[in-house]
């Protein structure tokens, strides 16, 4: 499982601490290969209580984050047939893409309220409002939101716990269920052609002037001119 994942998992478990019965179950969704039931059992071993693999071919393209949103969107409806759905952690991006696209895809895909890179989560269960404290470049910005909320998660939300042994063997028991992109009526062939990948051109060394005047010919020279006010 990928860092922010993690960390979305943990998030999850914490908020069934602190909000005992308001939570009345965390699942975990994936969506991939053979190996992907792995991740699941890591999640469910965190403190997950069941989870739900998408599979698809080991030999599948890796799907794109707007297919991995559409694919979730439809997990989250079929599930809110059953029982509500108030609340969607996500890792802020994966640790091969870094797109840091899908939680963002899913919020609008749902029309819910989304708060991304959180590095704080205050849920209010009976008001149905959650405070988010999230990253941003210049520091740190606070959103008041309603449930139902995606989030994404940084790094400084919290530190995953490691699993113990007990938990681990109760994993293996936890129910996962199997489905197919079919089922869900989701796409996940990609859309997107890379078409070239080439590194950019090799920067030319950079030259010493004596004064200001020589300054001012060498951008003359490079065309880099003044812009009158």
């Amino acid at each position: 499982m990928n860092p922010f994942d993690e960390i979305a998992v943990e998030e999850a478990v914490r908020l069934r601490e602190k909000l005992k019965d308001a939570v009345k179950s965390i699942k975990v969704v994936t969506i991939g290969g053979t190996k992907s039931q792995e991740t699941l059992r890591t999640a469910l071993a965190m403190g997950a209580d069941s989870g739900i693999h998408v599979s698809l071919a080991d030999s599948d393209p890796t799907p794109e984050p707007l297919g991995v949103a559409k694919a979730l969107r439809a997990v989250i409806e079929r599930e809110k047939a059953k029982t509500p759905v108030d609340l969607v952690i996500l890792g802020k991006q994966a640790i091969d893409d870094d797109s840091s696209q899908t939680g963002q895809m899913l919020a609008g895909l749902l029309n819910w309220p989304q708060a991304t890179f959180a590095s704080k989560l205050v849920v209010d269960a009976e008001k149905k409002e959650a405070n988010v404290t999230r990253e941003i470049d210049g520091g740190l910005e606070e959103l008041k939101c309603r449930l139902p909320l995606v989030v994404t998660t940084d790094l400084r939300l919290n530190e995953p716990r490691y699993a113990s042994l007990p938990n681990i063997m109760k994993a293996k028991k936890k129910p996962i269920e199997k489905i197919t992109p079919a089922d869900l009526g989701v796409d996940l062939a990609p859309r997107l052609e890379t078409l070239k990948v080439a590194e950019p051109p090799k920067r030319v060394g950079g030259g010493k002037v004596e004064n200001v005047d020589q300054l001012i010919e060498k951008l003359k020279e490079a065309g880099i001119t003044a812009v009158k006010a």
